[in-house]
């Protein structure tokens, strides 16, 4: 039996569906939430002094709610990362905005890229299960 996972995420919040087989569908596995990238920026920081850096500059801050987003890929990336070593599917399609494909891309271990059979660059993760079938007949036989 073949088993390909999807992930549909984005920034806050991440689906994980399996697909066994065609005309078997979606399951969802798992959903994971981020709540702390809907946050303003304002309520992410403190109000302490940022660091110096060297020759008496202020270091470069750090966008909080792209540190956030960077905190979420990696722990995606671990999920996946988990299921790939324990040989839980074959095939992985991730389904993600662009910035935050590009986050994910970035966290990613060789062998877990090597997993992956398809990106699609949207956020559906609001679609109700039927309709996300639909738009991902092209890329898994559901």
């Amino acid at each position: 039996m073949s088993v390909t996972w999807i992930m549909v995420a984005n920034a806050s919040q991440a689906k994980l569906y399996s697909n066994t087989g065609p005309k078997k569908g979606l399951q969802l596995l798992k959903e994971l939430e981020h709540p702390e990238s809907r946050e303003k920026a304002a309520n992410l920081v403190s109000d302490r002094i940022g660091n110096f850096a060297g020759s008496g500059s202020y270091a470069q801050p750090t966008n909080p709610k792209e540190h956030e987003a960077e905190r979420f890929a990696l722990e995606l990336t671990r999920e996946l990362e988990d299921g790939r070593v324990n040989n839980a599917y074959e095939k992985l399609i991730l389904v993600a905005s662009s910035h935050f494909m590009g986050l994910l891309n970035q966290r990613m271990p060789g062998q877990l890229k090597n997993k992956v059979a398809d990106t699609i660059e949207k956020d559906y993760t609001r679609l109700p299960i039927k309709e996300l079938s639909g738009h991902l007949e092209n890329h898994v036989f559901l």
